[in-house]
């Protein structure tokens, strides 16, 4: 323990059965940087430099766990054609100094079924606006198969090499929209009271510990707050927390918030870089942004760990090893977290705008991330996820031809999501 009678943020810490150098998580920030399912020289790279960096974990954003399950077209889905490369992903982090965990999930309402090939699925028949298009409600068989995808997804993380899996139970996605009322509208076993529209989360997290054991760690992210109204609130994330303790099929809590389906900014705070997202995005969705973009990606203030003071209502309902996302940037933010409780903290921006941060952070604690949250890095997923601000003047990460073939227009069709 420091001085401060809290744990150093900056020390060896063990999540789970993973023993890792500091208690600094590399958050899940969707890289586009697979092509066809399948690990890339980029992604690699990217991964290796965060390692570098200092941070005691990173993780893959986001690996499917069905090919209906991806957001867009080129996302890694596990399956045995992909795990060559993903060994070669681990070996290489490893080699590097840190531990490395895989995002694993369904994406659900969010799939974008033009530019994946696939059905997409959702709790209750949903209009996604984004992509002009009706989503169909998934059937029990549906629900089965996803359930079990899991599972195998998990074991084949532990089998490349992955210290830890984390479970995506955020954002709209497959799982977050089963435990919204707004989304799930069901009448069955898996809809209507919360313990029903919680059934799906624990089911597949009960066949991801079936899986893995304890041999590799399981962090669970889950959303406080969909940002819609009607949708999931903290009150219920409260409980399902509890839940998800009790059921001893997770190691920590990751707690998000947002929605990548219905409002894709409340997770990101700061600027909302319309602009910049029509100039990417093809017609008719571009002229849709320009006319009424403010209504969808919202303007939210942005404040150094904004999501603490609902995430600590999470940390007092439970005794799990907890996780603080949102707006860490500095020493400041990481030892008050673990002032009030939180074992681990997680960085996504900050990392994106300078890799080795957690280096210099522990050279000298009074440095700060110099991400200004103009989230104009959002823009950059369809062409490989970087910080704009610091890469003004080389190129994107997938243009180099030696690497993975060109972009094609659906590739910029894909969801806006944060992983």
């Amino acid at each position: 323990m420091t001085s401060q009678d809290h744990p150093d943020v900056l020390q060896p810490a063990t999540l789970g059965p993973v023993r890792l150098r500091n208690r600094v998580l590399k958050a899940a920030t969707y890289e586009n940087m697979a092509r066809d399912g399948l690990v890339t020289d980029a992604l690699i790279d990217f991964h290796v430099e965060h390692a570098r960096g200092g941070v005691g974990m990173t993780t893959v954003a986001y690996c499917a766990v069905a090919p209906d399950g991806r957001t867009d077209g080129h996302q890694i889905v596990w399956r045995p054609e992909a795990l060559p490369g993903l060994r070669t992903l681990t070996d290489a982090v490893h080699d590097a100094g840190a531990a490395i965990s895989a995002q694993i999930g369904h994406s659900g309402p969010v799939n974008n079924a033009k530019a994946t090939g696939t059905r997409a699925i959702a709790p209750s028949r949903h209009f996604n606006k984004q992509f002009l298009r009706t989503v169909g409600p998934a059937g029990r068989d549906d629900i089965t198969r996803v359930i079990a995808a899991h599972g195998s997804a998990a074991q084949m993380a532990l089998d490349t090499g992955f210290d830890a899996v984390e479970v995506h139970l955020g954002h709209n996605y497959l799982a977050s929209s089963f435990l919204s009322p707004k989304l799930n509208r069901r009448k069955d076993e898996y809809g209507g009271s919360l313990a029903n529209r919680a059934r799906f989360a624990l089911e597949i997290l009960g066949a991801v510990r079936d899986a893995v054991q304890d041999k590799i760690a399981i962090v669970v992210k889950l959303n406080m707050d969909d940002g819609v109204p009607g949708g999931f609130w903290l009150e219920e994330a409260i409980q399902v927390a509890q839940w998800i303790e009790q059921s001893g099929n997770a190691d920590a809590l990751e707690m998000t918030a947002g929605s990548s389906l219905l409002n894709p900014m409340y997770l990101f705070k700061g600027d909302s870089p319309i602009a910049e997202f029509a100039a990417v995005i093809p017609e008719p969705i571009r002229t849709g942004v320009k006319l009424v973009g403010k209504h969808v990606l919202r303007e939210y203030p942005y404040s150094d760990g904004y999501l603490l003071d609902d995430a600590l209502q999470i940390r007092s309902a439970v005794s799990m090893p907890m996780i603080l996302l949102g707006g860490v940037t500095n020493r400041l933010t990481m030892d008050s977290a673990m002032s009030n409780g939180f074992e681990f903290v997680a960085m996504g921006r900050a990392l994106l705008r300078d890799p080795d941060l957690i280096n210099k952070l522990s050279d000298d604690p009074s440095i700060r991330s110099l991400c200004n949250h103009n989230n104009k890095c959002m823009t950059t997923i369809f062409t490989g996820t970087r910080c704009v601000l610091r890469s003004q003047n080389l190129p994107s990460p997938l243009s180099n031809a030696a690497r993975p073939r060109s972009i094609r227009k659906a590739d910029t069709e894909g969801a806006l999501h944060a992983g």
